[in-house]
């Protein structure tokens, strides 16, 4: 064949390339199903655990399927985060997933103040969320709730008042 030929076949692909065919009616598997490579972790009541962090927050949660209901250190989520943007906070993993109302969450939370602990709950849930159904894990990703923040507040510094900040300079 010279190269002006245009290859019709497999046996004239083969020909060119120089190894045999083996058959003319090959059919090549079907290409691979775009199936979560993680596999869910769960454990045995159904539940799947992840830790979350923010600040000083530490958060442990456990999801499970249910009617939406939010208990942090044993109290109700509109008790313990009486503000309503810290319920948005908590919420928002599930809005972005598309599954609000469909899981059950119990977090207990230590440490950092009320926004950090928010933020580590809503840490944990995309964590938890992501080890149920790997298949949301590419939606929670891309909106960035599975990055732990790193901000931390800065620890105060000898011969300073505050981290950064002098003291008052005087001349006199």
């Amino acid at each position: 064949m010279s190269e002006t030929d245009t290859v019709q076949s497999l046996s004239d692909l083969a020909d060119l390339a120089g190894t045999p065919v083996a058959d003319e009616n090959f059919v090549p598997a079907p290409p691979v199903s775009n199936a979560p490579l993680r596999e869910q972790q769960i454990d045995k009541q159904g539940r799947a655990y992840a830790t979350g962090r923010r600040k000083d927050a530490v958060a442990r949660v456990w999801i499970k399927p249910g009617s939406g209901k939010i208990i942090v250190n044993g109290r109700e989520q509109e008790v313990y985060f009486a503000r309503p943007t810290l319920r948005l906070v908590i919420n928002q993993t599930f809005q972005v997933a598309g599954r609000e109302g469909q899981y059950d969450v119990i977090a207990t939370v230590k440490g950092g103040g009320l926004s950090g602990q928010a933020g580590a709950v809503k840490h944990g849930i995309a964590q938890a969320l992501s080890k149920y159904e790997p298949a949301l894990r590419a939606a929670v990703k891309a909106a960035g709730f599975l990055t732990r923040d790193p901000r931390v507040v800065e620890r105060k510094k000898y011969g300073r008042a505050k981290a950064r900040r002098s003291f008052q300079f005087s001349k006199r």
